[in-house]
Parts: C-alpha cells; structure tokens; sequence
C-alpha cells in the first residue's frame, strides 16, 4: 500500500531560514527539509503571501530565494476571495489580530488549498496553542478540513533515534 504524499505549505519564515546565518540550527533543518522536498518526499504549495514578502527583502536575498525555489515543484496558490475571507475569520473569532492578516493569510491559504501541514518556524503567531486550537475551530466551524502546524525540526526526524 502507497501512502498519499503529505501536501505541505511553506510560511515565508521557511523560505527565510534557507540563509539564516544568526539561526544556524533553524537554517540546517530548513535545508535538510529543502533536500526532502526536493528529492519528492512532500508535495508544496506556496502562496502570492509568501512572494509578496519576499519582495520585501534586499535584492541579495531575493536572488537567493529564487535560487532556491527553482530547486523544487510548487503549485503557486494566487490570491481568492475565498482565501481573504477565511483569513478574515481567524480575525473576527480572535485567533489572530488584524496586524497580522498576512498569517492569517498564510493559515486560509493552506487550508483553502487542502494542505496536510503548514510549515513555519513563527512561533509568535502560527506555531503555538492559541493558533493550533483556533485552525481546529475554524475547520469545525467551515467547510474547511484542519491542517497541521510543525516546524521544519518537528518534519526531519531526529538522526538519533534508537
């Protein structure tokens, strides 16, 4: 029996610790995550969120990015009303403040696109309690499945398991 591949979406947060020199133990796990992805062990999605973020970086780091992202196959996800009102909901209950409707963005993306897991190492507004409970309320709420939230470290395995 084959098991369906698990469809991930990336956070701009991933795609940043591709080169994050002052995050040297994020950075690794992001790449051993980059080599997974691009050996086919994961489907990915990426959304116009995640570009229009990394449109805000230096030209230096754009061009590293881009390097990066045609290493791999990843459907690109544009922007739907559908996506700008789930968003809005994750707003409206409280899950997330309006400063930050860009990860809202990045959560009603994954889950409009039917995503097994979004990727991020931000732990400030995605990978914690508050916003995991709140995708399982808004999933029971909608029409919408849950989707996961790990880091890339929780993804990797650990290369000392007994």
């Amino acid at each position: 029996m084959t098991m369906k591949k698990l469809k991930l979406y990336l956070d701009t947060s991933v795609i940043s610790h591709l080169d994050a020199a002052d995050r040297p133990d994020w950075m690794a796990d992001t790449l051993k995550l980059w080599e997974l992805i691009k050996f086919g062990e994961y489907d990915v999605a990426l959304s116009y969120v995640d570009f229009t973020e990394i449109a805000k970086c230096s030209e230096e780091k754009q061009a590293i990015f881009a390097d990066f992202l045609t290493q791999i196959k990843y459907t690109h996800v544009n922007y739907s009303d559908e996506i700008f009102t789930l968003a809005g909901e994750f707003i409206r209950l409280g899950i997330l403040k309006q400063k930050s409707f860009d990860d809202a963005q990045h959560i009603a993306t994954a889950m409009v696109s039917a995503c097994d897991i979004i990727v991020s190492w931000n732990f400030k507004h995605m990978v914690n309690h508050k916003t995991i409970n709140g995708v399982k309320i808004v999933s029971a709420l909608t029409k919408y499945r849950d989707v996961a939230i790990y880091t890339p470290t929780m993804l990797i395995g650990d290369d000392n398991d007994d």
